[in-house]
């Protein structure tokens, strides 16, 4: 399935999360040398979502270094009534997640990194589980790519070439 990759012109509407900062230590015969790897995750809160990854020996450069990488990796993703339109479960390197849509009310359930990113993408109503490595870049590229992967109706019609009424009749 091909990722929904978007241009955007005015960057005043993309927010930026920080995720997660990693203090690196290279020791060197002169010392030691400490950097930063900031994880940053942007989006609009109407779909729209990129994450970035930035290092640099301040945690400031690091930050907008990862945020700049962030506004060239944006994605659109199917959000229907501040929720997704189905449950999905996908996992990239040791770390698993697993989303499900929820009336509306429930609020988000979900921790950490993931929370970073559904907030970002305008999700409000989500039920959501991380399985096995709680890794912070792991947990945000798996969770961006099960956005990516959810399709709402109108898409599942348009690409079968069928109307709305038999999508849900099956």
């Amino acid at each position: 399935m091909a990722i929904n990759r978007v241009k955007i012109n005015s960057e005043s509407e993309l927010k930026d999360r920080l995720v997660a900062i990693n203090r690196v230590t290279k020791v060197t015969k002169g010392g030691r040398t400490f950097t930063f790897a900031a994880i940053v995750v942007v989006g609009d809160g109407n779909g729209i979502i990129g994450w970035g990854l930035g290092k640099a020996g301040e945690v400031t450069s690091a930050i907008a270094k990862g945020v700049e990488a962030a506004k060239k990796n944006l994605v659109k993703v199917s959000v229907l009534k501040g929720t997704i339109p189905h449950e999905i479960e996908k996992s990239f390197g040791g770390a698993t997640v697993f989303l499900k849509p929820a009336a509306p009310g429930t609020g988000m359930v979900a921790g950490g990194a993931m929370r970073a990113v559904l907030e970002s993408v305008g999700i409000t109503d989500v039920l959501a589980k991380s399985k096995g490595s709680s890794n912070p870049h792991n947990l945000v590229k798996a969770t961006i790519s099960a956005l990516c992967e959810v399709r709402d109706a109108y898409t599942v019609a348009g690409e079968r070439g069928i109307s709305m009424q038999k999508v849900f009749r099956g």
